[in-house]
């Protein structure tokens, strides 16, 4: 998004790449390289399929597997949380428009005013528009990137794209709420300009070349204003539920529904069937098992607020003073609750010392990287030091003091408490990945359970050791269910499905989405699918934020007994026929159905293949 024309330079690698295809020998010739773009992908928005590439590198599908995870029942209980404790918005809308407005007029000024100047140097040159202040530009120029709803657009020289004219025109919808009316006009100016008209409609020379340049400049600082903004600035500072907040996800949404998840995964199919899904990256703010284990708390939003309540109670001998208030804020100390809750060790003790130390480094990290992309009290350019040492001084006590046990305690408890669940989703999360429409992308040590926090922490050297010596063993399920903490039950499942796609490559490449119906008294706590291709299908069955049915189970397997009459409809099936699973066979009924007890008894997910359908 950098670029001044990613169409034209992706298709320009597109044909320099087939070009030296050509040049290969014959026995080392391939039909196809495929060719990803880093790109975030707004709410609503798709790739250009003219631009010649195979799709992108995946961060839109961590955030449609993330909202499929999150409960709508926890978003009003956690958000009237942060809102009264923190004193800041629940809506992260809110944040992102004044974090927006802090960077235009600050890491970005100088960006900024170049594009207006070059929006000046446009209205020069028309009669109807010479009389434009450069102030009036902009004022309307500001407003117009603060509610830009997606990272840029592509302007070419026919104009804006079709793709992009629905995010623009919502841009100008924002502009015009905060802007007075005397500054509406200009809006409209910068509506033409901006890419309303199509180059080719302008004399050659000066004038084209001027309109070319600021629509280039203007495309080149939407994309950083929203980086800057939202990733950068946004995400730490609301913390309604920390698992909502990373990069290129819908932080406007709180939780999605499985027909949005399906929709999504047959659109892919259908247009980018080899996009890249990622559930982690280099980039990412927490890893994606210490994602899920916070999307917990979505379910459970009464009890983690009964549990906020005590531990600010019990962290009251740990603040100190600081200005009119203490350190850390509500909304930091909150933070550093989620952050804890996230990331707990699954075999750390609270009495653990050298445990307990080495926790604490990585924490001090996240925590001076949070408070300086705040820009609230602290900055990268401007840190304040002492409330900084006043924060480390709260967390190093929490951790690793006498003082701090109760609550230390207390934390580490709930850790524990959500763990399992945690753990549930992220076997979901992670045979998702390898069973919907597109290529699975796994991140280096992932195979293990990741609870990473932001960078440098999750690029921390990983042990290729102990998991290639996992990998060969290949240790009976029950063997991974009794030691689940060591993340070897996520590294087999991940062998086993991904050697069912080296046997069935054109079935997970090509294989129809089919959404499975779900019967019985738990339907709503299943997601199951099936891909299906040339008489055989793979049936995927998940359970989807079923929390309460794992109740205060030590291990991330349901109990059969708790799905009762739960069933999925099949998408075809022989009386007596038996279907082979992952992690277990099951027969399957005459009037084909698969009882979800039966599927899910031995494993906490489960992938069959049923063939001659």
């Amino acid at each position: 998004d950098g670029l001044a024309d990613p169409r034209g330079y992706s298709r320009k690698l597109r044909r320099r790449v087939e070009g030296l295809l050509q040049q290969r020998p014959e026995s080392a010739r391939i039909d196809h390289v495929p060719i990803y773009v880093e790109k975030i992908l707004g709410a609503g928005e798709t790739l250009h399929r003219d631009w010649q590439v195979d799709g992108t590198t995946g961060y839109e599908f961590m955030n449609q597997v993330s909202l499929l995870q999150h409960d709508p029942a926890g978003e009003q209980p956690l958000g009237e949380l942060w809102n009264r404790i923190s004193g800041r918005p629940s809506e992260f809308i809110e944040e992102a428009h004044i974090a927006r407005n802090l960077v235009l007029n600050g890491s970005l000024a100088g960006d900024f005013e170049s594009v207006a100047q070059a929006l000046l140097q446009v209205a020069r040159g028309d009669l109807m528009s010479r009389d434009l202040t450069l102030g009036a530009i902009r004022r309307a120029l500001q407003e117009l990137i603060v509610h830009f709803p997606v990272y840029r657009t592509y302007i070419n020289p026919g104009g804006r794209p079709a793709e992009d004219e629905a995010f623009f025109q919502k841009a100008m919808e924002g502009a015009r709420s905060t802007l007075g009316e005397a500054d509406w006009p200009v809006l409209d100016y910068l509506e033409r300009w901006l890419g309303g008209q199509s180059w080719r409609d302008l004399p050659l020379g000066r004038p084209r070349k001027l309109i070319r340049h600021a629509c280039v400049r203007f495309q080149q600082l939407t994309s950083p204003s929203a980086a800057k903004a939202v990733e950068d600035t946004a995400f730490y500072r609301s913390a309604v539920l920390l698992s909502r907040n990373d990069v290129g996800f819908e932080t406007e949404l709180f939780a999605g529904t499985p027909e949005a998840f399906d929709e999504a995964c047959q659109q892919r199919l259908q247009h980018f069937p080899d996009n890249l899904l990622a559930t982690a990256t280099h980039d990412h703010k927490r890893g994606e098992d210490t994602r899920t284990r916070l999307a917990v708390l979505s379910e459970r939003a009464p009890w983690y607020v009964e549990q906020v309540e005590q531990w600010l109670e019990l962290a009251a001998p740990l603040r100190s003073a600081f200005g009119d208030g203490h350190a850390p804020t509500g909304g930091d100390e909150l933070m550093l609750y989620q952050a804890l809750l996230g990331s707990w060790p699954l075999d750390l003790r609270s009495d653990d010392v050298d445990g307990l130390t080495a926790y604490a480094e990585r924490l001090y990290q996240w925590q001076q990287k949070a408070l300086r992309e705040a820009k609230l009290i602290s900055s990268w350019s401007a840190p304040n030091e002492a409330y900084e040492k006043a924060c480390r001084e709260f967390l190093e006590q929490l951790l690793l003091s006498d003082k701090g046990r109760p609550l230390r305690d207390a934390i580490a408890a709930a850790s524990r408490t959500i763990a399992p669940s945690g753990a549930l989703d992220s076997l979901v999360q992670t045979l998702l990945r390898m069973t919907v429409p597109g290529i699975p992308d796994l991140y280096q040590g992932a195979e293990y359970w990741d609870f990473s926090l932001v960078d440098p922490d999750n690029r921390r050297p990983v042990d290729y050791a102990a998991r290639e010596r996992s990998l060969d063993a290949r240790p009976a399920v029950s063997e991974l269910l009794e030691s689940w903490h060591d993340g070897r039950i996520k590294q087999a499942m991940i062998q086993r499905t991904l050697e069912v796609r080296a046997a069935h490559p054109a079935l997970f490449r090509e294989g129809s989405y089919q959404k499975l119906d779900v019967l019985g008294a738990h339907a709503d706590r299943i997601h199951a699918f099936a891909r299906v291709l040339d008489g055989t299908a793979a049936v995927v069955i998940v359970p989807r934020l079923a929390s309460g049915l794992l109740a205060d189970s030590r291990t991330p397997l349901i109990d059969a007994s708790a799905w009762g009459d739960t069933r999925v409809v099949l998408p075809s099936a022989k009386s007596g026929a038996t279907l082979k699973g992952l992690f277990s066979e099951q027969a399957v009924t005459a009037e084909k159905e698969l009882l979800v007890g039966t599927a899910l008894k031995e494993f906490p997910v489960n992938l069959f293949l049923q063939s001659e359908l």
